[in-house]
């Protein structure tokens, strides 16, 4: 069981990927915008196992948020998401921050799958 942060603007995705992490038994907590996330993030003294972050957001958006946070929290983990092929270029700058980019939509046993692989990767 991990601790995860679930940063998305968009209320029903946030939804969506906070249950299924959480039957995954996983603790959830949720942020719907960067500066939220980032706010939880400094509450919890980095203390997440895992963030995982919507790139566009209003705002504060995800690499924004990434990149305080990692400012912060050096050993931070990020799993990025978006809808949009053009973000994904902007996560590369991240590297050694971003674990990962996960393409919208996706399915929840594709969530629970790419989050699993990224936790791994730390273990």
């Amino acid at each position: 069981m991990a601790k995860l942060l679930i940063v998305e603007d968009d209320e029903s995705v946030r939804t969506l990927a906070a249950r299924a992490l959480e039957r995954a038994g996983h603790m959830i907590d949720i942020a719907a915008d960067g500066a939220q996330g980032l706010a939880l993030i400094h509450a919890a003294r980095g203390g997440y196992d895992l963030v995982v972050s919507d790139i566009r957001m209003p705002e504060m958006d995800g690499i924004q948020m990434a990149k305080s946070a990692a400012s912060l929290f050096p050993a931070m983990k990020i799993l990025l998401m978006t809808g949009y092929a053009d973000q994904r270029e902007r996560a590369e700058e991240l590297n050694g921050v971003i674990v990962d980019v996960l393409q919208k939509p996706f399915t929840l046993a594709e969530i629970r799958a790419r989050v699993e692989q990224a936790l791994a990767c730390f273990a």
